[in-house]
């Protein structure tokens, strides 16, 4: 989230911490004045067979993939659609259009981020904002290195044509590119960043 004041001229520092959304919200308008970018990161996942999945960990996963991102937007688009500017970026995934294995709620979650991001994407176009998602393909972090480095880490590396994982940093230049005035005219999309993944056949 970026966030800019035109009555002041040096820059504010908002300090993010574990906030409800509405109060990050109100911290941040009366900061900066102004709320130009929101980013909705937040994301977990359980590998485990659909059949011996919990309710809690369905609904733990659905709630912070798929709610919170609406929660997020719920909270940030008013201020936006009043001034008729701003940009709202969303995490979406590979998952997003194609099956994984073994992780059904994940997979859900994110097919509902790319049907949420295109409905809002319509319904707020009129009001100058737009909506908007990344879909990383395979990143390397602390959360799955251990998982990658076993066979569905090599099945990964077959399917994806770079023959490697991205690096979280690769991600930025979507982000820039979608938070810019070069994307004004572009909402709606899911943008994948995946090593050639989702364009990939046969590879060997």
């Amino acid at each position: 989230m970026t966030a800019r004041s035109p009555r002041a001229r040096t820059t504010p520092t908002l300090h993010v911490r574990a906030l409800p959304v509405t109060i990050l919200r109100d911290e941040a308008l009366a900061a900066f004045g102004a709320i130009d970018i929101v980013v909705a990161a937040a994301g977990i996942t359980k590998r485990v067979p659909t059949l011996e999945m919990t309710d809690d960990d369905w609904q733990r996963i659905l709630d912070t993939n798929l709610t919170g991102m609406m929660r997020t937007y719920h909270a940030f688009a008013p201020p936006m659609i009043e001034r008729r500017a701003g940009r709202l970026i969303g995490i979406a995934s590979i998952a997003s259009f194609v099956g994984l294995h073994e992780v059904a709620a994940y997979t859900a979650a994110k097919a509902g981020v790319a049907g949420l991001t295109r409905a809002l994407a319509v319904e707020w176009a009129p009001h100058n904002v737009t909506v908007n998602a990344i879909a990383p393909g395979v990143f390397e972090t602390d959360l799955n290195r251990e998982i990658l480095k076993g066979p569905r880490g090599q099945e990964f590396l077959v399917r994806t044509p770079m023959r490697r994982f991205g690096r979280v940093e690769e991600l930025v230049g979507a982000a820039v590119y979608l938070a810019s005035d070069a994307a004004s005219f572009v909402t709606g999309q899911l943008l994948a960043v995946d090593g050639g993944f989702l364009a990939s056949g046969v590879n060997q």
